[in-house]
């Protein structure tokens, strides 16, 4: 298989083992934080959970990723890389454990939330090192090969890491705070492994060298700030794109809703018990991930045979017929078929837009362009829980809110078609290709699947490196880090394709080319 085949030849560079194995176990530490932070907020017997609660973790663990995402790159510019994947998850762990003794401690939850989201602050700058430090440890040809797997390799063990975490607070019979714990202390473990992991690379050798890095912070935290305007308005002129990013944004705002429904549905009305709820959200995340697969698989046949805009109109309309079809029953099996028609139709959607942007927007622009996307997508699921705080009731069983959602889908159905008869012509652009799939629970996260969409680089390494993390093509010095890292946790209380798709800039192959040849692969 080619994927089989692309990982092998990327195994061949010892220093991408390197940065590979620092990426799984931050990552795998990430899924376990995530599911212990889920657990707490939500299951835990001592607290008596609200839709705002909900809300509250949401912004905690996707509001970092939007707000600090695209400044992110210039602080990466300013430190060496390994120095940040070292400091950065010793960091992590100090603050994880002090999460952990506030868990035991029953402090005021603004306190947990304080700790959470210093956490996942420091994330925001791991995951973007991990994208810009590929170029040192593969080279040019190799680069958008690298940018495709190592993410889907990360939202995979994510993905472990939260089902390890489910597993421990399963097999030890103590009360809730205690199994919350367990699944936190375990993440602190891990996130020292993931310390010591990058030790093994030498200082310097994930640059930026001393002559790229940035001198001047205040000049270049204004350089960014005026380089997402200037994005802004080159979207805002290519009209196929931004109306894409619009009909995307809104369909993220649903899936955010429903899943708040989810939640409260698994905590007060699916079972006797919290460990009933915990299996139910569980099933929903399998589901989920499922229909994020599918879509994978079946995306490139169906823009072939529908058009781009047509496939994205036809996603939107089944989600307007099917949700209230089987969401007003409340019930859990008609609510699993739904999540896993959430997770088809959101990531098909997505996928599209990934496509339809990466072929529109220059070059030039499209590193700011995918750092717009990527907080366009996690403020609309945060502003999402916000909606349903208001409208859901403790039970989670809000007809209003699914009729809600379903009219946004019918709403989104009909503007795309509308873009489909205008301007599907466009169709007969390459399909996208996927290498990968980011199975989520209902939404980051953060944080995900991976995919390279339709005019993304060739893969002679001639042409901009596409972040299949992001859909973010590789564009000049002062974007290639702008995006954000989205492995939002898989299973965790946001359970998004960690994605918004786009979650981090990559580090794109006209920065290899000022960089030192990386080593060649060893037989």
């Amino acid at each position: 298989m080619t994927v089989i085949h692309d990982f092998r030849t990327l195994w061949a560079f010892p220093n991408f083992r390197k940065l590979l194995a620092v990426r799984l176990l931050s990552q795998f530490a990430d899924g376990m934080f995530q599911v212990g932070l889920a657990t707490y907020v939500v299951f835990s017997p001592e607290q008596q959970t609200t839709p705002a609660d909900i809300a509250a973790a949401m912004a905690v663990l996707l509001l970092p990723y939007s707000l600090l995402g695209p400044f992110a790159g210039v602080m990466l510019d300013r430190w060496r890389r390994r120095q940040v994947l070292l400091y950065g998850n010793l960091l992590r762990a100090a603050l994880v454990v002090l999460t952990v003794t506030l868990v035991l401690a029953s402090v005021p939850n603004y306190l947990f939330y304080l700790a959470a989201l210093s956490v996942t602050a420091v994330n925001r700058f791991i995951l973007a090192g991990l994208s810009a430090a590929l170029p040192r440890v593969v080279d040019a040809q190799r680069l958008v090969v690298a940018n495709s797997l190592s993410p889907t390799a990360g939202t995979v063990a994510a993905t472990v890491g939260g089902a390890c975490a489910f597993g421990a607070q399963a097999l030890i019979d103590t009360p809730g705070r205690w199994a919350d714990a367990l699944a936190l202390g375990l993440a602190a473990a891990v996130y020292l492994l993931a310390a010591s992991a990058a030790l093994l690379m030498q200082r310097d050798l994930l640059g930026p060298a001393t002559t790229e890095r940035v001198s001047n912070l205040h000049a270049a935290l204004t350089a960014t700030a005026t380089g997402l305007r200037h994005g802004l308005t080159h979207l805002w002129s290519r009209r196929p794109a931004a109306l894409a990013l619009l009909g995307v944004g809104v369909m993220r705002f649903c899936y955010g809703a429903l899943l708040v429904l989810v939640l409260m549905l698994a905590r007060y009305a699916w079972g006797d018990t919290d460990s009933d709820g915990v299996a139910w959200l569980g099933l929903a995340v399998g589901f989920s991930g499922a229909g994020f697969f599918v879509a994978a698989v079946s995306t490139p046949w169906m823009v072939a045979r529908c058009g781009r805009f047509g496939w994205f109109a036809l996603c939107a309309a089944l989600a307007a017929v099917l949700v209230p079809a089987l969401g007003l029953t409340f019930r859990p099996v008609p609510i699993l078929i739904a999540a896993f028609l959430l997770g088809l139709v959101s990531q098909g959607a997505k996928i599209v837009t990934d496509t339809v942007v990466q072929s529109s927007v220059e070059d030039d622009y499209r590193g700011r362009v995918f750092s717009l996307y990527d907080m366009l997508f996690n403020m609309a699921f945060v502003g999402a829980a916000g909606l349903a705080a208001l409208m859901l009731p403790p039970d989670g069983r809000s007809a209003a809110l699914v009729i809600t959602v379903a009219l946004l889908y019918l709403s989104t159905a009909v503007g795309v078609w509308r873009l489909h008869r205008r301007l599907d012509p466009l169709h007969s652009s390459t399909v996208p290709t996927v290498h990968g799939t980011e199975p989520g629970a209902g939404g980051d996260t953060q944080g995900g699947g991976q995919e390279a969409g339709g005019e993304a680089a060739p893969s002679d390494g001639t042409g901009p490196a596409v972040c299949a993390e992001t859909g973010t093509a590789a564009g000049t010095d002062s974007e290639r880090h702008t995006g954000a890292d989205t492995d939002t946790a898989p299973g965790g209380i946001a359970g998004t394709p960690p994605e918004p798709g786009p979650s981090t800039g990559s580090a794109g192959s006209a920065a290899s080319d000022r960089h030192p040849e990386p080593e060649r692969p060893t037989p």
